[in-house]
């Protein structure tokens, strides 16, 4: 039954509207419809083939591990109606689903968006639940695509055609679109408009974070978009750099030694900060060179390796990136000290020899998107074919999914605030590229502190772990930016176990160690200029 034109709804009087603490909400929250079908407004070049809706008796709430990382469990969480709208477009064989998760309790007038990661448009467990319990309405989208992070059979039509459909839902126009009901739902659900809208995403969910900020400006207010896969079409292709190398240069270096590598580049440069951490604070800096490992013996599954020079070349060709026909540099390298292990790791074969995997993501793009060939090998590629498919990228799929566009002047008109953090030390998406698109907006633009903030990391991997101190509560500065004006002049961290804090700095400022003072703790240091 389609619900496009009639729809069963469900009248109740107005909520009374009560004020909260300033630091909490304008509003509190008010009375919520029974948990039921609403009318929905179908986006623009779109309609709707369904709603429905089920009632979630909250409380602990766990959720299973998934291809790319742990599960979670939330407790204390209210009781919330979700509400799932399925949309189509004329002329594409999609489906999409919009989850709205509206708590019966508790609703803060805010409304916060949650992004995906590698090829998962959006995220239907622990994110959205979380958002729940800290009184968001909470909204997530499929794009039509599969819900496996690591899925692209959804990529190629029948006839072997990249499918542009969803691609372009994939991209951009599903997010805008959830963005849209997310409001409409909510609006109809507790009879009053959304006060303050909020993107979170990481990743995947960075980079389309940076897609609204760029092409559709009024949909948030604040948009978190941490370690954003932005240049997509680049990055894409770059990450599969370190299995080119391997394969030409017929050299596939053991995991042991790829991590005794990183491990020498941050004893290397550990102290280049004033303090020795276990972090580099700027891998960009760190000028460890990987021959100074020749000859070592490194234990490797209860024996000992030899690192050779062939060993040392690949690895600086990994760390330097990749590069054209004329060694001109086409995307940044893998960081000094990051993990190697998810883009360059290896493995043993039967015959025992080595081979390189390649990173999912990279793997992935250049099959299905680019040779159009789901079982391509990519362990064929040659240098030169590499320079072709990361050109044949950008030239295809730049304006789809490129998300590289540096004029953000009508998200700063429109009053919206932008803030992301990237880890030094990520293994999955090099931070060289977050920092050069910044860099572009800044040629643009002019200064951006006013709306567009960007924090280091030092040590912190793929949207979090690792040895240097993880930001905490990212999103609670940027509500007080969007609604109170406080602009966050540092980002607070703390190492997992507790043990260490710091003061993130806004790029490009980093942070510095006095020279005196406990190196645990963030007043030791200074936010500093590069």
């Amino acid at each position: 039954m389609s619900f496009a034109t009639k729809l069963l709804t469900v009248a109740l009087p107005l909520a009374t509207l009560i004020p909260l603490a300033a630091s909490e909400s304008v509003l509190a929250a008010p009375v919520a419809s029974v948990c039921g079908p609403l009318p929905v407004t179908a986006p623009d070049g779109a309609r709707v083939e369904s709603v429905r809706a089920a009632r979630h008796e909250g409380g602990t709430v766990t959720f299973p591990d998934t291809p790319l990382g742990k599960g979670a469990t939330i407790t204390d969480v209210p009781a919330y109606c979700e509400v799932t709208v399925t949309l189509a477009h004329p002329g594409a064989r999609d489906h999409v689903k919009v989850a709205v998760a509206l708590p019966e309790t508790g609703w803060t007038g805010r409304l916060q968006a949650v992004g995906g990661s590698a090829y998962a448009a959006g995220d239907f467990g622990a994110p959205l639940v979380q958002a729940v319990k800290d009184g968001y309405a909470g909204v997530t989208t499929d794009a039509g695509v599969s819900s496996n992070p690591l899925d692209t059979g959804w990529a190629l039509t029948g006839d072997g055609r990249v499918d542009k459909a969803l691609l372009t839902n994939f991209a951009t126009r599903s997010v805008h679109e959830a963005a849209v009901l997310g409001k409409d739902v909510t609006r109809r659900f507790y009879h009053r408009p959304v006060t303050y809208s909020y993107w979170n995403g990481c990743s995947t969910g960075g980079r389309q974070g940076y897609a609204e900020a760029q092409d559709h400006p009024a949909d948030f207010d604040g948009v978190l978009a941490n370690a954003p896969a932005v240049d997509w079409t680049r990055f894409a292709v770059a990450t599969l750099w370190p299995k080119v190398v391997m394969n030409n240069d017929h050299h596939f270096v053991a995991n042991c030694v790829l991590d005794a590598f990183a491990k020498a580049a941050v004893k290397a440069c550990d102290a280049n900060d004033g303090v020795t951490n276990g972090v580099i604070d700027r891998p960009d800096e760190c000028g460890y060179d990987p021959r100074t490992l020749v000859g070592s013996r490194i234990p490797c599954e209860g024996k000992e390796i030899t690192v050779t020079a062939a060993d040392a070349e690949v690895m600086r060709k990994i760390w330097a990136g990749p590069t054209d026909e004329h060694s001109r540099k086409l995307w940044a390298g893998l960081p000094k000290g990051a993990d190697p292990a998810w883009l360059a790791g290896t493995r043993a074969e039967p015959d025992g020899t080595l081979s390189a995997p390649g990173f999912p993501v990279a793997e992935k793009w250049v099959q299905s998107f680019l040779a159009k060939r789901p079982d391509f090998d990519t362990a064929t590629i040659t240098y030169p074919r590499f320079t072709d498919l990361f050109r044949q990228s950008v030239r295809e799929y730049d304006r789809v999914i490129g998300t590289a566009d540096p004029d953000l002047s009508a998200f700063r008109r429109a009053g919206g605030k932008l803030l992301t953090y990237v880890g030094t030390a990520d293994q999955l998406i090099p931070p060289g590229g977050t920092l050069g698109y910044r860099d572009r907006v800044e040629r643009r633009m002019g200064g951006v502190d006013d709306f567009y903030r960007l924090f280091l990391a030092p040590g912190v991997e793929h949207c979090g772990g690792g040895a240097g101190p993880q930001p905490r509560d990212a999103l609670g500065a940027l509500v007080k930016w969007v609604e109170h004006g406080h602009a966050p002049a540092t980002l607070a961290a703390v190492t997992a176990d507790g043990s260490a804090s710091r003061d993130l700095c806004p790029y490009p400022r980093v942070s510095r160690y006095l020279g005196h003072g406990d190196p645990a703790a963030a007043s030791s240091y200074r936010c500093a200029p590069r």
